[in-house]
């Protein structure tokens, strides 16, 4: 979980591959609608975000009813946005990345391909509600490798 830009895409794709586990990033399953706003440059609502986040909590609580281990990237900036996940499986795990706004608008300034612009970022950053202890969330500074936060992450997991 985090602001777009703080890596959530690399880190989660190499923690799946650690694991042995399927990935899923959340944004494929942001309805076109969603996808549109977000292009244009406008911040989705709670509502908007309300069928991405139940869509995404129905495969956490497929992969936990089959017994699947899962790794998901999708924003969760909100307690109530992440309250939704855990619905879908009380043993969810957070991987909080944050770090320095500045790196990570340096980064957005030069990501390819993706639809959400750097100018959401700010409206993103407004809207984070950092995890509180009682959560479930482990936090990673962007500013180290995504390797190195992969590798952390495994240590606790250990």
């Amino acid at each position: 979980m985090g602001v777009s830009g703080a890596g959530k895409t690399v880190v989660g794709t190499l923690l799946a591959a650690a694991l042995g586990v399927t990935y899923l990033d959340g944004d494929e399953l942001h309805p076109a609608a969603n996808v549109q706003r977000m292009a244009q440059g406008i911040p989705l609502s709670d509502d908007d975000r309300r069928g991405w986040l139940s869509a995404i909590a129905s495969r956490i609580a497929d992969a936990k009813r089959a017994g699947a281990g899962l790794v998901v990237s999708c924003s969760a900036l909100k307690r109530s946005y992440r309250d939704v996940l855990r619905g879908a499986d009380a043993d969810l795990r957070f991987v909080h990345l944050m770090g320095d706004p500045a790196l990570i608008e340096q980064r957005l300034a030069t990501r390819l391909g993706h639809f959400m612009p750097a100018t959401l970022f700010r409206s993103q950053l407004a809207t984070l509600e950092p995890p509180a202890p009682d959560e479930r969330a482990w936090t990673f500074d962007v500013s180290d490798t995504p390797e190195s936060i992969v590798t952390q992450i495994m240590a606790r997991l250990s």
